[in-house]
């Protein structure tokens, strides 16, 4: 699986190290431009500015250091310039150094709740993306999953592969909204798969179980307000040898086929409704059939695919850039599609990204 917690920018080698000795060499220069200039000028005065910018960045006794060091580098400007009147601030030095130990203290704290919050987060995410096979059968698959932000690598946007005695039997979806409920809707329904995928005969059957599992979630962890929470669903069969596909789409958006000729948005027939959405406009599923030859790749994804913006608010091409793809293994189609979002974004995701890639190779 190709997984990233948050979009990853390069940065330049040596611009962490710098970053975190700028206090250093603030100091350097603050001293170096008090002890040269004439006294009036007052440089000396700045010099609590460097323990302040160490405790964003530092922990508490090296920024404690940093502080003393000031104030003896006061004290010795004091000493150059008798007249500096430097009492009011070494005054200041001692009190920023206090406030900035304190501050230093407080987000040491808060990073390690965040690394905790995040390891929570993940353990919560693996119920819902475990790790699936690379390969079933004659059928390659590859998924690609990305959060919108690396504090909060946990969403709605849910995918699993099971191998039926039916078939193999894909689903991918996404629940409205994001954090632990999301997450704990999407649990639901990825739990109910797995179980209904084994024992229904038909994708409705499974569509159906589905449903009552997301309702029966929601009626015990209920939203707050008169919204509703549902998501979207969409269900693929492959029988064993392959030859066709068949894709039940609960409010999906529709996937996309690519072959050795062209490239085929597979709209469904007929609309089927939205898991949790059943019972108020009704229980009708439609199942489409598709061909799917060896050499086939099916491409499943979230909308967080085509609603990723570029700096001029237009939306991701997907489309026009799955016509521009070569073929290729799935694995290297979703990492080319990693790195074509993330610089398409600029590395801002406004949404969670799940994607599947499946191909049938020669038997």
């Amino acid at each position: 699986m190709i997984e990233s917690g948050g979009p990853r920018l390069r940065r330049r080698p040596g611009l962490g190290r710098f970053v975190r000795l700028s206090p250093v060499l603030l100091t350097v220069v603050i001293a170096s431009l008090a002890y040269t200039t004439p006294p009036e000028v007052a440089f000396s005065r700045l010099l609590p500015a460097a323990p302040a910018l160490a405790a964003a960045m530092w922990p508490v006794l090296p920024t404690v250091l940093l502080g003393t060091v000031c104030l003896l580098l006061m004290i010795g400007l004091s000493l150059v310039f008798p007249g500096l009147n430097a009492w009011w601030t070494s005054a200041g030095i001692i009190a920023v150094t206090v406030a900035a130990a304190y501050g230093s203290h407080v987000r040491l704290q808060r990073e390690r709740t965040l690394i905790q919050v995040r390891l929570v987060a993940d353990a919560a995410q693996q119920v819902v993306l475990s790790p699936m096979p690379h390969r079933c059968g004659s059928i390659e698959i590859e998924s690609l999953y990305l959060a919108a932000a690396a504090e909060a690598r946990i969403g709605g946007d849910f995918y699993e592969v099971v191998d039926t005695r039916f078939g193999v039997r894909l689903l991918i979806g996404d629940v409205r909204g994001k954090g632990l409920p999301a997450v704990g809707a999407a649990a639901a329904i990825v739990n109910a798969f797995r179980e209904a995928a084994h024992d229904e005969a038909e994708l409705v059957g499974v569509a159906r179980r589905l449903d009552a599992s997301s309702i029966r979630y929601n009626a015990a962890f209920p939203l707050e307000g008169t919204l509703e929470r549902f998501a979207t669903a969409l269900l693929v069969e492959v029988p064993h040898g392959g030859g066709h596909l068949e894709i039940l789409n609960c409010g999906h958006p529709p996937p996309l086929l690519l072959n050795r000729r062209e490239l085929r948005v597979l709209e469904p027939t007929a609309p089927s409704p939205l898991l949790n959405l059943a019972e108020l406009i009704g229980d009708q599923y439609s199942v489409d059939s598709f061909d799917f030859t060896p050499g086939d790749l099916l491409f499943l994804y979230t909308d967080g695919v085509v609603e990723t913006r570029a700096g001029d608010g237009a939306f991701f091409p997907l489309a026009a850039w799955m016509r521009r793809q070569p073929p290729m293994p799935p694995h290297e189609l979703l990492t080319a599609l990693h790195g074509d979002l993330i610089r398409y974004s600029r590395g801002r995701l406004d949404d969670d990204i799940a994607a599947l890639a499946v191909r049938l190779c020669e038997p």
